[in-house]
């Protein structure tokens, strides 16, 4: 996809300007930058819920993402980009299992396609023996897990994370950034936005940096630097 000169605004306030990035297919991009950058705002506007001020989203197929947005094409895009939050966003008084489903339900799948998507999905992040659980009764990092799992069940070739890794331990964090990485090494677009130095650091992958609302620096194999 190529994130074509793109301004974001919110009540009239610009919170990004000028965002010319091309994200290739199988890259692994990290987003960093102070709060309040736009890196949020930018993940927004890739998944299609934060339409550009000016600019647009160019997917790979050369289609414009907002300037004929439909129903239609956004759910046709939505089923190839898969989404992990930062606060989860699962639904605590539901199963394990039902969480994931609820994510093909949404988007139109059948019931036998979700029977046999779910399982492979839970069993990929190491979730399948709690898949009757209820969300409340997880820890953490069970419930990222679930949140990737949902992001995975519908098999996209984009998966983008707003600071998945926010509120867990170094060592939790490692390994949730462990399955990232191995998705990427299967084929998949992995793009993320986080404030955590040591897994930038760690994992050495293409560093975007935003500053004052802009790109300030776009670097392969990057670590994590923040210039004043």
């Amino acid at each position: 996809m190529k994130i074509d000169n793109v301004t974001l605004a919110f009540k009239n306030k610009i919170v990004l300007r000028n965002v010319d990035l091309e994200i290739k297919k199988w890259e692994f991009v990290f987003f960093i930058g102070y709060s309040g950058e736009g890196k949020t705002s930018l993940i927004r506007s890739l998944i299609g819920d934060f339409a550009p001020e000016r600019g647009d989203i160019v997917l790979d197929s050369g289609a414009y993402l907002y300037k004929n947005m439909s129903e239609k094409v956004l759910l046709t895009y939505r089923k190839n980009i898969g989404v992990i939050f930062q606060d989860y966003k699962l639904l605590e008084s539901k199963s394990v299992y039902e969480n994931v489903a609820f994510a093909m339900e949404v988007c139109g799948y059948r019931d036998p396609y979700i029977r046999k998507k779910v399982p492979e999905a839970l069993e990929q992040v190491g979730l399948l023996i709690k898949k009757d659980t209820f969300v409340y009764e997880l820890s953490g990092w069970e419930k990222q897990r679930v949140s990737i799992a949902r992001a995975l069940v519908h098999s996209p070739d984009i998966i983008i994370g707003d600071e998945p890794t926010w509120n867990l331990d170094p060592h939790t964090a490692h390994e949730i950034m462990e399955i990232f990485e191995d998705l990427n090494k299967d084929g998949k677009t992995v793009i993320i936005a986080t404030h955590d130095k040591n897994i930038v650091d760690s994992f050495r992958k293409r560093v975007v940096t935003f500053k004052d609302k802009e790109v300030q620096s776009d670097v392969e194999k990057g670590k994590y630097s923040l210039k004043l």
